[in-house]
């Protein structure tokens, strides 16, 4: 049997380490009654998800519901910089983060990391309004959903965002599954890495699955480059901005 790094159980875990009021607010909204109206244990409750069993969470559930998840998986992160400048050699920072929390926490705190860096363009609105962010949120959002639920998970490193003053970068651990091709994702084709953490993703993240991702993040903003690394064992994103600032 063949098994996705989300099922593999996180030793020294137990049912103490998931978030409750989180998981049970997700049931409640999910299935329309609360745990107890359900009649299960939080044992229960995370063996009928998919979550764990014999009292451990799997990374799956460890990731999308645990207190701390890195606490167990450090690595499972996003380490986010904004460089002054278009090298990455240079070592003048504007803003850096290290992302950690669940998987919500990491998208919530990742989407607002790049879009407090980015320029809003008044493009025909109103002098005292806000302005429209330079590159489309939609298309962020997008990019950001696809990196945290369908990187590889055996490989032990961190989602990282790199921004430059003329690009923004989100690279991913783990070139694309088997022999799927960049053109084939461009298309709406996909393969389903992490099921059981996409299943539970549609319901807590602009996630709606069925590789509609990357042709809506392309079809908002044609800007993008997409790099699957395979030497490198790494999938990257590349939106180029359309404002080049002095360095």
């Amino acid at each position: 049997m063949t098994y996705n790094a989300e099922d593999l159980l996180v030793p020294d875990t137990s049912p103490q380490d998931i978030h409750r009021v989180r998981l049970a607010d997700y049931f409640e909204t999910r299935y329309k009654k609360t745990i107890d109206d359900a009649g299960l244990c939080w044992e229960g409750v995370i063996r009928n998800l998919s979550l764990g069993k014999d009292g451990k969470l799997n990374l799956a559930g460890l990731l999308l519901f645990g207190k701390n998840p890195q606490q167990f998986r450090p690595a499972f992160m996003v380490k986010a910089v904004y460089i002054d400048g278009t090298d990455i050699a240079s070592q003048h920072y504007r803003d850096s983060e290290d992302i950690e929390g669940c998987l919500l926490d990491q998208y919530e705190r990742s989407l607002a990391f790049i879009t407090r860096n980015l320029h809003r363009l008044q493009a025909g609105q109103g002098i005292n309004s806000l302005g429209k962010l330079e590159i489309p949120e939609i298309t962020l959002q997008e990019v950001l959903v696809n990196a945290l639920i369908h990187r590889d998970y055996f490989i032990s490193a961190p989602i990282r965002i790199l921004m430059f003053i003329d690009r923004v970068e989100i690279i991913s651990p783990g070139h694309l599954p088997n022999h799927l091709t960049i053109e084939q994702i461009r298309f709406g084709l996909s393969n389903m890495r992490n099921p059981i953490i996409a299943s539970h993703a549609t319901r807590q993240m602009p996630y709606r699955g069925l590789g509609s991702g990357i042709p809506r993040a392309l079809e908002n903003y044609a800007a993008i480059q997409l790099i699957d690394d395979r030497s490198g064992n790494q999938f990257k994103v590349i939106i180029q901005r359309p404002i080049l600032e002095k360095p």
